[in-house]
């Protein structure tokens, strides 16, 4: 099995395939609307403007686990991201991260990540793994993470 065997749904409730970003490197980000992270997104849509043409794409997946910090509707969290934070990056519907009704693609994730580059199981909201163009899980970084710090590792895998 790959990263790109698996489904996901988009935040207004289409079934994709990750097959679809086949030799695109991503950045899979658990996210949330209510969190003291919540303006990862503004570095997030940074990232994902600066880097999308050199084949980067982000990926959002609101997560409601951690203090009930994503209480919204996939369509109340799409506004929310749209209208503040101009977030353009794929949106997927609100999924688990961790426990018996995690998606499996964050259960891939966690065992897929090298070791050396795992900082542990899904801690918070804005946990982020970068996977490199070929599917290969890169690293994974802890919620405090800024995303202008994943620079280097992205420039390194999109080179």
């Amino acid at each position: 099995m790959s990263i790109y065997d698996i489904e996901v749904q988009t935040i207004t409730g289409e079934t994709k395939s990750l097959s679809e970003y086949k030799g695109k490197a991503l950045l899979i980000v658990n996210t949330a609307s209510a969190c003291g992270l919540t303006p990862h997104y503004k570095g997030l849509q940074s990232l994902y403007e600066q880097y999308q043409d050199k084949g980067l794409v982000v990926l959002g997946f609101p997560c409601n686990q951690f203090a009930g910090q994503e209480p919204g509707t996939n369509e109340e969290i799409q506004s929310f991201c749209e209208l503040n934070y101009k977030v353009t990056f794929p949106m997927f519907a609100k999924v688990d991260v961790k426990g018996e009704d995690a998606h499996p693609l964050f259960t891939y994730l966690l065992s897929h990540t090298p070791e050396a580059y795992r900082t542990g199981e899904i801690e918070w909201n804005f946990v982020k793994f970068l996977v490199d163009a070929n599917g290969n899980v890169v690293k994974q970084y802890s919620a405090r993470t800024e995303p202008s710090d994943i620079t280097a590792d992205i420039e390194a895998i999109l080179a």
